[in-house]
């Protein structure tokens, strides 16, 4: 189905930050699968993993004691500080699908009937499910296919005092990015999460964080919320669990996650032995190689030389994010143009509408490999 606008490129094989087409010509790859494989392509360990898994058992019913999985439901609650519980899904979406469930469920045993309603951010996005682009603030992606699931009110981002005028007894949650990433990049300000987190406490409303894109050391620290200090009730993850296999996940606090009884949420194959296994050793490999001290360090030094791009080209008018997570708004409506530039000289990027590109690559990258970038994107601005 034509539901992709691919770009005229098929790569075959990848290795660290490098991508490689059917042709043999090598990319620099700044987009990881859009924040997936945050090792880097292939990493022997992850691949070392999904390969003795899958000569032992595949797929077992959740019905029964998976492989692995407990042991990665512990690994995940001691990176979020425990006092926690797991359900595993397939995709970032189907995540916030559960986590919408999860909190509709808590708001009406908690609270009552009429506690259903989520509130969410105006340019977020949250999934392409019926309830997850409800919960999605964008009505661009929305009008196809409406009607859409009623009960989701948007706000704009680092704007408390909009929030607080939606907040009555219907809401169950708030449903934030700490960081836009499909919008473009766009971080929530520090006072305004904390003070979100602090008015979410007083009205008795749960915090969900949708750190689908931010997961996995993306920003610096295993997640973004702990960069900010403001802990959710409810976490959504996906992109980086499993370094390119799919897996999602939903942690919420234990008292949230009561809520839920058998029977109220299920996945056929979500958290089956070989994803499980390749998250474990993504997470191993992970702590072991020091990302996220690289991708603080290196991000730094990207955000520096873009913003040294735009001073001397007058071409940047913004530069933003954490880690190497990292997007930036171009002077004139090129960002196709140079998407596509880039891509030719052999340089992967992420385009966002006319303006906006991201850049989310291998938290291995060096600085030498944004080096590589900032000549490539001048040249790419150059000739749009």
């Amino acid at each position: 189905m034509p539901t992709y606008a691919r770009k005229p490129v098929m790569f075959v094989r990848g290795d660290g930050m490098r991508l490689y087409d059917d042709d043999g010509r090598e990319y620099l790859d700044f987009s990881s699968g859009i924040g997936v494989v945050n090792l880097g392509h292939a990493h022997p360990a992850v691949t070392s993993a999904v390969c003795e898994q899958m000569q032992s058992l595949v797929h077992v019913s959740n019905l029964f004691y998976v492989p692995h999985r407990d042991e990665l439901a512990e690994r995940l609650v001691g990176l979020f500080g425990g006092g926690a519980k797991v359900f595993f899904a397939n995709s970032g979406a189907e995540a916030n699908e559960g986590a919408i469930k999860l909190a509709r469920r808590w708001g009406k045993t908690r609270r009552g009937e009429n506690c259903t309603r989520i509130i969410s951010a105006e340019r977020s996005f949250h999934g392409r499910t019926l309830a997850t682009l409800a919960a999605t603030g964008q009505p661009s992606k929305q009008e196809a296919f409406e009607p859409l699931p009623a009960g989701f009110t948007h706000v704009p981002l680092n704007d408390l005092d909009a929030l607080h005028a939606e907040l009555d007894e219907t809401v169950c949650a708030v449903l934030l990015e700490p960081i836009q990433g499909e919008g473009g990049v766009f971080p929530c300000d520090p006072a305004y999460l904390a003070a979100v987190r602090a008015l979410c406490d007083e009205r008795g409303v749960l915090l969900i964080l949708d750190e689908v894109q931010t997961g996995f050391f993306r920003t610096g620290t295993a997640f973004a919320w702990q960069g900010y200090g403001v802990r959710p009730d409810i976490m959504t993850l996906a992109k980086g669990m499993a370094n390119g296999l799919p897996i999602g996940a939903v942690l919420a606090l234990d008292p949230v996650a009561e809520a839920f009884r058998p029977g109220d949420h299920g996945s056929t194959f979500g958290g089956g032995p070989v994803v499980c296994a390749a998250a474990l050793a993504t997470i191993d490999a992970l702590e072991a190689e020091g990302v996220a001290a690289n991708a603080r360090v290196v991000g730094e030094y990207l955000r520096e030389q873009l913003t040294a791009l735009g001073a001397t080209t007058g071409e940047i008018i913004d530069v933003r994010g954490r880690g190497l997570m990292v997007g930036i708004t171009l002077a004139r409506p090129v960002a196709p143009a140079v998407g596509a530039a880039a891509l030719a000289n052999g340089v992967v990027v992420l385009t966002v509408g006319d303006s906006m590109v991201r850049f989310l690559p291998p938290l291995v990258c060096s600085n030498a490999e944004v080096d590589t970038l900032l000549k490539t994107l001048s040249a790419a601005l150059g000739s749009s």
